[in-house]
């Protein structure tokens, strides 16, 4: 039970609590959602000449504005009902059971009506982010690596963007790189083509081949051939096509 003397300071710090709440809110606006959109908290009259990513962080600010609101007001009644419970006289008594509330959780939490046992929230959250459900494993279900698609997925985005740099050394790679243009996630992969020799071999408009370009992929290609002795990367070509070929 607690005495005269503890009532009144527990109302003394719920009451300069309140005014703190009160004031904040009004200062801001209630965090800006008094305006009629978010356009007006930054003086943009539309989204017509708006970069996306500029959109999507004042999308984000919104957000976080209206939840810190919610989180604020939610408080701010927390504190009328405790105040009511001290104008009632049952401040300091479980509203369930009816049981006294530790004075330790009354310092801790002088808003609290209820003792830990039947206290609202009792189950923690393990709730993820809604994102995560496009975003996981890795690149997310928009990876087509496993599957018979050659469709340009979320990992090949992310590749195209690492060319142009990221945080990583040649010496930070478990088999150090001679340059940083390939530093970057499978840098050897083709880009535009498939075969190696479409690097320098080029075709008419039916598929017949026109001429060769000597280039330095061209004489990296037929050097490893030689060495193999074979006639083509994936093998050496049947007799009835490789002697024509090479007669």
């Amino acid at each position: 039970m607690l005495s005269s003397e503890q009532m009144a300071s527990y109302r003394s710090v719920l009451e300069e609590i309140k005014a703190e709440l009160e004031r904040h809110l009004k200062e801001n606006s209630h965090y800006g959602l008094e305006q009629s959109f978010g356009h007006d908290s930054t003086g943009e009259l539309s989204s017509y000449d708006n970069h996306p990513g500029d959109e999507g962080t004042e999308l984000y600010e919104r957000e976080k504005d209206i939840a810190l609101n919610e989180h604020a007001e939610e408080e701010l009644s927390d504190v009328k009902r405790a105040l009511s419970a001290i104008k009632n006289g049952t401040y300091g008594k479980c509203e369930v059971c009816g049981r006294d509330i530790p004075e330790e959780r009354l310092e801790v939490l002088p808003t609290a009506v209820t003792c830990k046992e039947h206290s609202p929230e009792q189950a923690v959250s393990y709730g993820r982010p809604i994102e995560e459900d496009v975003l996981e494993p890795a690149f997310g279900k928009f990876e087509y690596d496993e599957s018979d698609s050659e469709a340009y997925d979320a990992e090949d985005t992310y590749q195209d963007v690492e060319r142009y740099g990221n945080s990583e050394t040649p010496s930070d790679l478990e088999y150090p790189v001679d340059s940083y243009n390939d530093v970057y996630m499978e840098n050897d992969d083709p880009t535009g083509y498939v075969e190696d020799y479409e690097n320098f071999a080029a075709t008419d408009i039916e598929g017949k081949n026109v001429t060769v370009y000597p280039t330095i992929q061209h004489r990296q290609y037929e050097h490893t051939l030689d060495e193999e002795g074979l006639m083509t990367p994936f093998g050496d070509l049947p007799a009835y096509e490789k002697d024509p070929y090479t007669e």
